[in-house]
């Protein structure tokens, strides 16, 4: 892993209020992005998240195309895996990263497709600070489905299955596991060592919030699936992958 600071003039925690408020607002919070050849968009995506936080670590996971200059165009921070390790391995290298930062308090699993907004993040955000709460995990379903909702009908299948098939998510209340916008405080991330590399480590996040006995809560979100983000989205195959990972997972020792 390599790691590098972009930043003219980058804003120090201190200058921001215990509840994220004033001229430093939302210093205290760090952006996690995973990157995988994204570089056709995320200089955008994190242009944009850094106009309100303006925290952000961006995993570059092995990537072969120019993601890593675009990171550096948008002025967030960079750490590079020599090769791809996965998406698991990249969110665990970003909260490493971001809770050695002096100030944070609070951290954000965000991905780097364009497909989380940043309105669900300050809800997020202000429930955390206010709520007794150690992290909170968007989700799909939280609410009547709308006319507007764009979530695929093999995704929602698939996702439903999950959840079907486990105790535990369904025993925290939660409806759609497999959403990568989290949002959590220092204990999580202090705690938070995730073993499973690929897309699985989304059921290993579920178990660690049971067996250390996070305080959980879910925040309907809207996820904006574009023709980009729909050509890496998961499929089928995609979702009994995670199943498998997820059995042998539960199966390795902590």
């Amino acid at each position: 892993m390599t790691g590098d600071s972009v930043r003219d003039g980058e804003p120090g925690a201190a200058d921001g209020r215990a509840d994220g408020s004033g001229p430093g607002g939302n210093r205290d919070v760090w952006l996690i992005v995973p990157c995988f050849n994204e570089g056709t968009v995320i200089e955008d995506v994190l242009a944009g998240a850094r106009e309100t936080f303006p925290n952000i670590v961006a995993v570059d996971d092995g990537s072969a195309d120019d993601s890593a200059a675009a990171i550096h165009r948008a002025g967030a921070h960079l750490v590079r895996h020599p090769v791809n390790l996965g998406q698991g391995a990249a969110i665990q290298t970003g909260v490493e990263y971001a809770r050695a930062q002096p100030g944070a308090r609070y951290f954000v699993t965000f991905d780097a497709d364009g497909q989380h907004q940043v309105k669900d993040v300050q809800a997020m955000v202000g429930r955390l600070r206010s709520e007794p709460i150690d992290i909170i995990v968007g989700t799909r379903f939280g609410r009547p489905r709308g006319e507007d909702d764009q979530v695929p009908l093999i995704k929602r299948l698939v996702l439903r299955t999950v959840v079907l098939l486990s105790p535990r998510t369904r025993r925290l209340g939660l409806t759609d596991a497999h959403n990568g916008l989290r949002v959590f405080n220092r204990r999580v991330a202090d705690e938070l060592n995730l073993r499973m590399n690929g897309m699985s480590h989304a059921s290993e996040f579920v178990e660690l919030m049971d067996s250390h006995g996070w305080r959980v809560a879910e925040q309907p979100v809207d996820i904006l699936y574009t023709e980009y983000s729909m050509s890496k989205g998961q499929s089928l195959l995609n979702g009994i992958n995670i199943l498998s990972d997820g059995f042998v997972g539960r199966r390795l020792p902590r």
